[in-house]
């Protein structure tokens, strides 16, 4: 696959009932480096999570941001905001990953399948969200929902592969698609949504500069732009005076543009958004392994003629920016760590399984029970593998396990997931239990298992309760290491085991996670429960 897709925003011509502003004039000064000094500040990343092929909207005064998540179910997180620096979870677009038999590790796996680079957009017409996205070269599919937090209900099936797609609901509340690899090209749906009226090529990609992909659609100032991607080291802009079929112009953001993460790669992929108060900000990510791609901000003019200019700080993308200027949030987000107690009876949306779990297997009130779901000695293959984004740059996820109703052969514990992986747990065997620390679990570059796994260290516990902690450095210029240790009491952790060094390859595209699992080698019937989970910092 290709590099994949980042983030849209909307054009800044919506309803006043959205909160933006029709046909809003652009700022006359060019690319002025030098940048007002102001009270606050914020330093990118905005947040040291794994969240790629942004798509960045505004509805009213709150910002939306959508990201790819592959393999993982449910697909498609959205981010909230009010000042596009401070986000929190608020849902997912796809609910679950129906698209084959491979995504429910039944028979066949969707590791670096599944949701790529989508667009997110909103309707005022019909105050609808809609989500679109190809899956597997094969077809396009729409959800749509009247919140963010849902539900979100399929729409539409298109046979149609709008790859890497920008979704455009244009000021006369025309839907337009724009999608391609090098071969870009735009179509128009139906008023409903569920059908291609036309589609036509747009632009082809000159050979000097390679592949760009990753379209964002935009109306601004009367205008049509296509934002691309030049994988993973360029961002350009297509421009339309004539409508959104053109022809387009092109004209090259940024190349080779020194990024904000020491050791972290070009920021690319990504999309525009304008606040209230007509400033504009670009939201891109920077590759970041072994903690995935990472959003960073930088604000952006136009020049008189139309052309968006990213404003750096000493020739670079700034490690720090004057604060948006925004009204007041109406409050603070949910903080992306913290302590989670599975209180109530569902899992909050920072939660993602590692392909579509079975639903009879798992279940949470006040606490999270997995019970195993497959019989296998390949975690890769174990169903209800339940993950956590890792925060960085260092950050440490603590788990509270009480393994009394395990059985003989059951494995459970606490990974760092990847496509090379290591895990703290219990081992249950001939009805004695361990605490072990198991490294060497990997997979080729075609994801099938290459290692199970391997025991690198041990220690007898008993009393049916543990807890279990990794610690995870996922800055990218480091040595990379994961640590892990365990505890009896809470209070007193022993250290388990050698250092885990992550990988930094960036070809499973998703970064490393802290993951949940409980499976079986022998049979069916046992079980876990986390009675609490907490993500911290240093």
């Amino acid at each position: 696959m290709s590099w994949l897709h980042q983030p849209r925003t909307r054009r800044n011509a919506l309803t006043a009932a959205t909160g933006l502003v029709v046909g809003a004039a652009l700022p006359t000064t060019a690319a002025a480096q030098t940048l007002p000094a102001a009270a606050a500040q914020y330093a990118n990343p905005v947040l040291w999570q794994d969240f790629a092929d942004i798509d960045i909207i505004r509805v009213g005064d709150t910002y939306y941001y959508s990201a790819s998540t592959m393999h993982y179910s449910p697909g498609a997180p959205i981010l909230r905001s009010y000042d596009l620096v401070n986000w929190e979870f608020a849902g997912h677009s796809v609910p679950v990953l129906d698209f084959g038999s491979k995504y429910d590790l039944n028979g066949a796996r969707g590791y670096v399948r599944g949701v790529w680079a989508s667009s997110l957009a909103y309707r005022p017409s019909n105050r609808t969200f809609y989500w679109l996205g190809q899956i597997d070269f094969a077809r396009t599919y729409v959800y749509t929902a009247t919140s963010v937090e849902g539900p979100w209900n399929r729409l539409t099936t298109l046979n149609t592969v709008y790859y890497d797609a920008g979704l455009l609901v244009d000021t006369d509340d025309t839907l337009y698609v724009a999608y391609g690899n090098t071969t870009i090209s735009v179509a128009q749906l139906s008023p409903d949504g569920r059908t291609q009226v036309r589609s036509q090529q747009v632009f082809s990609t000159p050979s000097s500069i390679g592949t760009l992909e990753g379209a964002r659609f935009y109306r601004i100032n009367g205008n049509h732009y296509i934002f691309l991607t030049r994988p993973a080291n360029g961002q350009y802009i297509l421009k339309s005076t004539s409508g959104p079929f053109g022809p387009y112009t092109l004209r090259q953001v940024l190349l080779d543009l020194p990024g904000p993460i020491s050791g972290g790669g070009v920021p690319h992929q990504g999309g525009l958004v304008q606040t209230q108060n007509g400033a504009w900000y670009y939201l891109a990510f920077v590759d970041a392994f072994p903690g995935g791609r990472v959003p960073v901000l930088a604000p952006v003019t136009w020049t008189s003629d139309g052309w968006p200019v990213v404003q750096l700080v000493n020739n670079r993308w700034g490690a720090s920016y004057p604060s948006p200027v925004v009204p007041s949030p109406p409050r603070q987000v949910t903080p992306m760590t913290g302590v989670d107690t599975f209180d109530g009876t569902t899992l909050k949306p920072k939660w993602e399984w590692n392909h579509n779990p079975d639903n009879t297997r798992w279940s949470v009130n006040n606490g999270l029970t997995l019970r195993t779901a497959t019989v296998t000695n390949d975690l890769y293959w174990a169903r209800n593998t339940l993950t956590h984004r890792i925060q960085g740059p260092t950050s440490t996820a603590t788990v509270q396990l009480d393994y009394s109703a395990m059985r003989d052969g059951d494995r459970a514990g606490l990974a760092l997931l990847r496509d090379s992986s290591a895990w703290i747990g219990i081992r249950r065997d001939g009805g004695a239990t361990r605490v072990v620390m198991v490294n060497g679990l990997t997979m080729d570059g075609s994801w099938n298992t290459t290692g199970t796994g391997y025991e690198a260290a041990s220690a007898g516990v008993s009393g049916g309760r543990v807890w279990l902690r990794a610690t995870a450095d996922i800055r990218p210029g480091s040595s990379r290491p994961g640590t892990f240790s365990y505890s009896t009491d809470g209070v007193n952790f022993v250290r388990l085991g050698p250092a885990f060094t992550m990988g930094n390859s960036w070809q499973f595209f998703m970064g490393y996670r802290f993951a949940l699992f409980n499976h079986a080698t022998q049979a069916l019937g046992g079980s876990v429960r986390v009675a609490r989970f907490e993500l911290s910092t240093p």
